[in-house]
């Protein structure tokens, strides 16, 4: 039973991504919504502070996020080590240890709220977490796990990628 709730689950958050993301043509038509990865991820410091760029095709999805999970993922981006490990470095830790690691993060938006799927895969089998979208990022980007997101999401608040490095935000 335990198994066909988290095969469930899996199909509510991947099936059902449109939905979340503010669409109905993937749940009227049953289809299920077309995922794009996410090919770079930036982070840049702004006016109104910390923003994590999502980018793929030709658009660039941001998303505010506070300012110790943005150097979370700057680090993870970069390469660079804090003297102490940060939350995320924390679980990147503990998963590995126990021979887990994190698949893929899909990314949905919920009115003007963005949510995470983190799908985790250990020994015994594989889950999917709720989680805010930035932490969903970070962990991704930690275990080089592909970040997903709709095609109707990318379209729909993806800004059109500038010829220069200013942004619309």
């Amino acid at each position: 039973m335990k198994q066909l709730r988290g095969w469930v689950w899996l199909w509510i958050v991947v099936g059902w991504g449109s939905l979340l993301s503010g669409s109905l043509a993937g749940a009227t038509g049953g289809a299920k919504p077309e995922l794009v990865q996410i090919r770079d991820v930036e982070v840049r410091l702004t006016e109104r502070g910390p923003v994590v760029l999502l980018k793929a095709e030709n658009r660039i999805v941001p998303i505010f996020v506070d300012p110790t999970v943005a150097g979370s993922i700057h680090g993870a981006v970069s390469g660079e080590k804090f003297t102490r490990p940060l939350s995320h470095d924390l679980m990147h830790t503990i998963l590995t240890s126990f021979g887990g690691k994190v698949t893929q993060a899909v990314i949905t938006l919920n009115g003007v709220t963005y949510y995470g799927a983190l799908a985790v895969a250990m020994p015994g089998g594989s889950k999917v977490f709720d989680s805010r979208s930035s932490d969903a990022i970070a962990l991704a980007i930690h275990f080089k796990a592909p970040i997903l997101v709709g095609r109707d999401l990318l379209e729909s608040v993806g800004q059109l990628t500038p010829e220069s490095n200013e942004l619309s935000l």
